[in-house]
């Protein structure tokens, strides 16, 4: 299952700015346990299901999860061994833009230490520096 939004304005995007602080989403808003971003940078979505899928499996015991990113840019690819020019290539895959300070995934209803695992093994998964943080150290 690939996450993509159901419909864009524009189909095909410019590369855009990966730079600064996040404003929005850098508080935890609902679990007692999140992974916060510690760089800038673009998240595949096959990178958001692959830490959705560990997530779930180990909160079959109990536990919530919140995800608090979503994938809505389009990154494009040309084929290999294509000439330059005859315009944009077609759209590749879709990835979410996150800078520093964003919260990625949230958990409650966990010990802190299951909590800490279990975002451990998440962080393997991606392609930024993270940390672990809880409601206490914000």
């Amino acid at each position: 299952m690939t996450l993509m939004p159901k419909r864009v304005k524009y189909r095909k995007l410019q590369k855009g700015t990966r730079r600064g602080l996040s404003t929005r989403g850098a508080e935890l808003a609902f679990g007692e346990f999140g992974l916060k971003c510690l760089q800038n940078g673009w998240i595949k979505s096959s990178q958001i299901e692959a830490a959705r899928v560990i997530l779930a499996r180990q909160l079959h015991k109990g536990g919530k999860l919140w995800i608090r990113l979503f994938p809505d840019k389009s990154i494009t690819k040309k084929p290999a061994e294509v000439r330059m020019g005859k315009g944009k290539g077609d759209i590749d895959h879709w990835v979410c833009v996150v800078k520093r300070g964003r919260i990625l995934f949230e958990l409650g209803g966990v010990l802190e230490e299951y909590a800490r695992q279990c975002f451990r093994l998440v962080a393997y998964k991606l392609p930024l520096k993270t940390k672990f943080i809880t409601r206490a150290h914000k």
